[in-house]
């Protein structure tokens, strides 16, 4: 119940002219992990209504206009900073394709998602 109220305010806030964020909260004991829980941020977003394409949108875009930094981050752009994934899938046409993916690039550099799950198996929590 409290979830189907909070999707329906989030529609009425976004309805409403506000500037609606997603990404993951992360805890003092290691309970939120980044990635997965984006991914699962934007799976909620389009069961609360939001397209897929909307769905991303606030999940990037957004949050580059919140931190007024529209111009160097939050969408892919000749001379924009960027962390990527390559997916196999179009996430715009359906949404669990962004648990499909193939690799991760930060700071320019591919990583393989596979191995960086192997890396941290088993460990929780800040080191």
């Amino acid at each position: 119940m409290a979830l189907k109220k909070e999707m329906e305010f989030e529609r009425a806030f976004v309805s409403a002219g506000g500037l609606l964020l997603a990404g993951c909260d992360p805890t003092s004991f290691g309970g939120v992990l980044p990635g997965y829980g984006d991914q699962r941020g934007l799976e909620l977003l389009v069961e609360a209504g939001f397209t897929a394409v909307e769905a991303i949108h606030i999940a990037t875009a957004n949050g580059a206009v919140y931190l007024g930094e529209e111009a160097t981050i939050g969408s892919v752009a000749v001379g924009r900073a960027a962390d990527l994934v390559v997916l196999a899938g179009n996430p715009a046409v359906s949404i669990d394709d962004v648990e499909k993916v193939e690799t991760v690039f930060k700071d320019g550099v591919g990583y393989d998602p596979v191995k960086l799950t192997e890396s941290v198996q088993g460990l929780m929590g800040i080191r």
